[in-house]
């Protein structure tokens, strides 16, 4: 099974919004694909899905976030310490990917995308990966 890294934008925006980003939470939601992320990540998912949900209080965001928790591949990134992105906030998706043996991020993020293919690991816009993978 395919496993990919959503970056925290893609992955919020998905449960906020239409569109790609919500197409690919439906997918995974479906078990098209397996995705994987680390401590860091949860951590961040959560924090900004908390302060969304008070300009959209008529979105629950705890059936995802307790999907995620459960059924998303929680990976170990100790031991991989990665200086690479311009926005070093980012280095954690790419540490994930190393740690996960992931092929794809999927991002929105300027910074990231700038370093598609570093390590073999490609960053993708969610556009272009619903295009591609599903």
């Amino acid at each position: 099974m395919m496993r990919i890294i959503l970056d925290t934008n893609v992955f919020i925006s998905g449960i906020f919004f239409s569109g790609p980003p919500a197409q690919i939470l439906q997918e995974w939601q479906a078990k098209t694909f397996q995705i994987v992320l680390s401590e860091q990540i949860l951590s961040e998912y959560q924090r900004v899905a908390n302060e969304l949900s008070y300009e959209y209080p008529h979105v629950d965001i705890a059936p995802i976030i307790e999907l995620v928790t459960i059924h998303g591949q929680l990976v170990d990134t100790r031991g991989i310490d990665i200086s690479i992105c311009e926005d070093h906030d980012d280095d954690k998706f790419i540490e994930c990917a190393i740690a996960g043996k992931c092929e794809i991020i999927v991002s929105g993020d300027k910074h990231l995308l700038k370093l598609t293919g570093y390590k073999g690991i490609y960053i993708l816009r969610p556009r272009d990966f619903v295009e591609q993978y599903l």
